[in-house]
């Protein structure tokens, strides 16, 4: 709970608890915090406080018992340690002529990790470390440095440093995360389109993706330590979070340069009406009462404006806005029973849209006057699951880059997918005949593509497989398929004729495969799969040893997940020497086979799923159920699930089978969560947890 107050009251009186209230800026706020809570240290419960002002901290010792403790900066050696590691790649690799030069930088910042950081990464420049000239310059810049009680204002002074290194684009893409609240976890691609959108992005090379431009800005605000990465399951960073230091930093910047105007419900004011070009709603309480933002400025001039819940009850007409450029009301509900879906009615007057965010909206239907908006570039249709079709004046739109409709029911018109020729994702869309088939291969920037098969047959698969061949440039193709029946005729000339680009990071297949045909891939030439990081296979008949070696020799690879039918292979071994940089690992035979690890296998795995058939295991001489988990998988930490599958076997063997596993499991020095799921008789429907979220 970070600087919130919970309207439930918890009372420790009888039972013993620790609650830890993070990052508290404000007294008053504390005195209502505190009135939620009663607690009895004579039963060993705690209530642990963090702040950063030091008169807050005095407040919330209400007692005699209570103490303060003071983080102390980090001494000389951990300090130096801390900023050589950032600026030279190694601890104790600094050259001669900047030792003095960086302990006199590391004396004005006086021992502040953040400070520390953020120095450190405006002097290195990618791989280079910048001239001895600028470190000077840079230290006479900063100084005092921090004062002794390392207050905000000194420290907003030295991170203020960080931002002027900048050059001008990473600048402005700095400041528009001022939009985002406190603590947000924003998501990168997202960030990213609507960067595009706002004209941030400048053409690099000739061809290259405006996204792909945007991505290595992203990447630059990471490695300069101005944005904090939010990494996946696979160790990939997919959002971010900014420090409160330097939203803070940011926040007043926007302010002086009215870059931003952010209201959010406390008393925050529009600093000149006329001159609003940015608009952050984010009520922090659900407000009723809340007055509509035309009765206090006017929209003519906003040209981006982005709204949290529940600040969308303060929503202005559309009609009111004259150069809008980006629109983004994701999470927003705009539902049928919602009054705020009447507001949708005037989308076609905005004829300068470029981003329009409509995720997760609850809305059923999309005007017709969406073709209006020539120069739309992104449209965020995705979890809309009452959406039933688009209006064919959007297949118009030759400059979309960016359509996603997952969880709706969209099938295209014939004859207007092929209109899309600047289009980069397309994830959602509903392939049911050949003619839409066919004309996915027009599209000749996808980068992402999503599909779904409903009523599929040879003809259909024969088509989308042509097309594929054409899409040189797919990063991430994912199929699935709506009907009960289908077959693996999709798969298996995937693994003919298709031969994957040297772009390709992620195939998603829920279509019924041999696993042997997809194996051909690899066989023919490895290098077309060198940056495959993600696979994931969800009805394979069957799993054979030559199909686990192959794939474990993809050395990208970091996140697996198989699932096999009609198992016959009763042993499958992940060897030492394979999968060596797996983080997420998910492989499920069934009750037909067994699986061991052996010494060494998997050495960064982090989360690992796999299947046992106590009955096989029996059967084989594995009595003891040995599955060579002890002293292994020595990076798991995350999760060990365990699918145990006891057809076949006596009760007291399946008992004996997850005690003999579960001994083994918690002596693991990581203490990784257990779950073994024991699965009786002949049912197979395992859990099926996705490796990517759509």
């Amino acid at each position: 709970m970070k600087g919130s107050l919970s309207t439930n009251f918890i009372n420790f009186s009888r039972t013993r608890g620790l609650v830890i209230i993070d990052d508290i800026w404000d007294e008053k706020l504390w005195r209502y915090i505190n009135l939620a809570f009663s607690i009895n240290n004579n039963l060993g419960s705690r209530l642990i406080t963090t702040t950063r002002d030091f008169d807050v901290s005095k407040s919330c010792c209400s007692s005699a018992d209570d103490s303060v403790y003071h983080m102390k900066p980090l001494c000389t050696d951990d300090s130096r340690r801390l900023f050589y590691k950032r600026v030279f790649a190694d601890e104790s690799g600094c050259p001669n002529e900047f030792e003095q030069v960086s302990k006199d930088i590391l004396k004005k910042c006086g021992g502040v990790p953040l400070a520390i950081i953020t120095i450190a990464s405006a002097l290195a420049s990618g791989q280079e470390v910048k001239p001895k000239s600028e470190w000077d310059i840079l230290l006479q810049s900063l100084g005092c440095g921090l004062t002794k009680d390392n207050s905000l204002v000194e420290m907003r002074r030295i991170l203020s440093f960080s931002y002027y290194n900048l050059p001008p684009h990473l600048k402005t893409c700095l400041l528009y995360l001022c939009i985002y609240p406190e603590d947000s976890e924003i998501y990168r691609d997202r960030l990213i389109w609507k960067w595009v959108a706002e004209g941030f992005v400048h053409h690099g090379d000739q061809g290259t993706s405006l996204f792909l431009v945007g991505l290595n800005y992203f990447n630059q605000l990471i490695n300069r330590s101005m944005i904090q990465p939010i990494y996946d399951e696979l160790g990939q960073v997919h959002a971010c979070r900014v420090h409160d230091m330097v939203l803070d930093l940011i926040r007043n910047l926007s302010h002086e340069a009215k870059f931003v105007n952010v209201l959010d419900g406390t008393g925050n004011s529009i600093s000149s009406q006329s001159n609003v070009r940015r608009l952050s709603l984010q009520n922090k309480k659900e407000d009723h009462q809340a007055k509509p933002l035309t009765n206090i400025m006017s929209m003519s001039r906003v040209r981006s404006i982005t709204i949290f819940p529940p600040a969308v009850s303060t929503m202005p007409s559309l009609s009111m806005f004259e150069v809008l450029r980006v629109l983004d009301l994701s999470n927003c509900y705009l539902g049928k029973s919602s009054s705020l879906q009447l507001n949708l009615k005037g989308v076609g007057h905005l004829i300068h849209l470029r981003y329009l965010g409509l995720a997760d909206t609850g809305i059923r239907e999309l005007s017709a006057e969406i073709g209006n908006l020539q120069f739309l570039e992104v449209l965020d249709l995705g979890r809309n699951y009452e959406l039933d079709e688009l209006p064919s004046t959007l297949f118009n739109l030759r400059r979309l880059i960016y359509l996603n409709v997952f969880s709706s029911k969209v099938v295209p018109t014939p004859g207007v997918l092929q209109n899309l020729k600047s289009i980069e994702v397309l994830r959602g869309i509903l392939v049911s005949l050949n003619i839409i088939a066919q004309e996915l291969g027009n599209l000749a920037k996808l980068r992402e593509l999503q599909i779904r098969f409903k009523d599929g047959s040879l003809d259909l698969y024969e088509c989308f497989v042509k097309s594929l061949c054409n899409l040189d440039h797919i990063e991430s193709l994912s199929i699935r398929y709506n009907s009960e029946e289908t077959s693996s005729e999709l798969m298996d000339l995937l693994g003919e004729r298709w031969v994957p680009p040297v772009h390709l990071r992620i195939f998603v297949s829920r279509m019924p495969s041999q696993l042997s045909a997809l194996r051909g891939w690899i066989k023919r030439d490895p290098s077309h799969l060198s940056n495959l990081s993600q696979l994931i296979l969800d009805s394979v008949k069957e799993v054979q040893q030559e199909d686990v070696d192959i794939i474990g020799g993809l050395m990208s690879l970091r996140g697996l997940y198989i699932k096999s039918a009609h198992q016959t292979q009763r042993l499958l071994v992940i060897r030492a020497d394979g999968f060596r940089c797996m983080v997420w690992f998910d492989l499920n035979c069934g009750s037909a086979a067994q699986i061991k690890f052996e010494p060494g296998a998997l050495p960064r795995a982090e989360r690992v799923c796999f299947s046992l058939g106590v009955r096989v295991a029996k059967e084989d001489g594995n009595c003891g159920f040995d599955l060579g988990l002890q002293g292994n998988l020595l990076s798991l930490w995350r999760l060990l699930y365990i699918h145990m599958y006891c057809g076949g076997a006596r009760v007291g063997e399946a008992k004996e089978a997850e005690a003999a596993v579960r001994h083994v499991l918690e002596a693991h020095p990581n203490h990784p969560r257990i779950y073994i799921w024991t699965i009786p008789g002949i049912a197979e429907d395992a859990h099926d947890d996705d490796l990517c979220e759509d």
